[in-house]
């Protein structure tokens, strides 16, 4: 009808801002428990890589407060706090080294202490909109042995339930194309950074070599709906993860709007030619 809002774009369909987010949430609750597999079997397991390349761009240290966005899975949560650890133990052994003259003993208490406080009091909060996206991540971290220095929180990036000039860094993983209004979703992550504060941005971007972009296209419309069903039996969810790849905006487009959100040296790198792109930028 025409009180229905502004058009939204769904994949290629075009619908209401309300029908969209429903939408999304659908896609991501069907998902959720495949959704390892899926990002592996959609990026050839690429996508580790790149959440990789992302933490060493973050290289954050001992005492470093996340906010993690739209990383239900806990894939972003995990890798910083293995970074933070090994950081630490980094500096934990080239104290002792400077050192030399301590007893075995006070080497054992200072290791005992710093193990206690492997990460230096950084925390990471991981906040997703979809309640199964955050379950799938709990049951891992419990898993895989991770506890301490994680929460998760259920929030709509569009409107964050935290404080303003609260965290060091705030990150979004392949999230921000699935979010409804990426303007409000960039002036919600300034406000809730500190002053100083990084924002970076992991995202499917566009791909300006012709040859591959034709290829890429191929793969992405023809390959990938196939694996999605093959493997998880959910071909209309992989659709709309690639056609939503595509109504994403480029990269200057994305760098100009997080411009406008506030945020300064604003810049990006692009990973696989632009298939992902990865943006940063500074609240001052």
């Amino acid at each position: 009808g025409l009180a229905a809002g502004p058009e939204m774009h769904f994949g290629f369909q075009t619908v209401t801002e309300e029908e969209r987010r429903e939408k999304i949430y659908q896609v991501f609750e069907s998902v959720a428990k495949k959704y390892d597999v899926m990002n592996d079997s959609m990026t050839l397991g690429i996508h580790r890589v790149w959440k990789d390349i992302l933490m060493h761009k973050m290289n954050p240290c001992p005492g470093t407060l996340l906010l993690d966005v739209a990383g239900g899975t806990g894939d972003i949560a995990f890798r910083f706090i293995n970074y933070v650890n090994s950081v630490r133990q980094r500096q934990l052994q080239r104290k002792l080294k400077h050192h030399q003259n301590l007893s075995w003993q006070e080497i054992f208490e200072s290791y005992q202490k710093d193990r206690l406080n492997s990460l230096g009091d950084s925390q990471v909060v991981v906040c997703d909109i979809n309640r199964e996206m955050l379950k799938v991540g709990k049951q891992k971290a419990q898993h895989l042995g991770y506890s301490e220095g994680l929460s998760w929180v259920l929030g709509n990036a569009e409107e964050l339930p935290f404080d303003d000039d609260k965290f060091d860094v705030y990150t979004i993983a392949f999230g921000i194309r699935n979010v409804t209004r990426i303007d409000l979703a960039l002036q919600e992550a300034y406000r809730v950074l500190k002053p100083g504060g990084r924002f970076l941005c992991l995202e499917f971007s566009h791909v300006s070599n012709p040859l591959l972009s034709r290829l890429y296209d191929l793969y992405s419309f023809q390959v990938i709906p196939v694996l999605g069903e093959v493997i998880a039996g959910d071909w209309k969810s992989y659709q709309y993860l690639v056609e939503s790849i595509r109504q994403f905006p480029p990269q200057e487009e994305l760098k100009a709007m997080i411009e406008d959100a506030g945020f300064f040296k604003v810049d990006y790198e692009n990973l696989n030619f632009g298939i992902v792109a990865i943006h940063s930028g500074f609240k001052l």
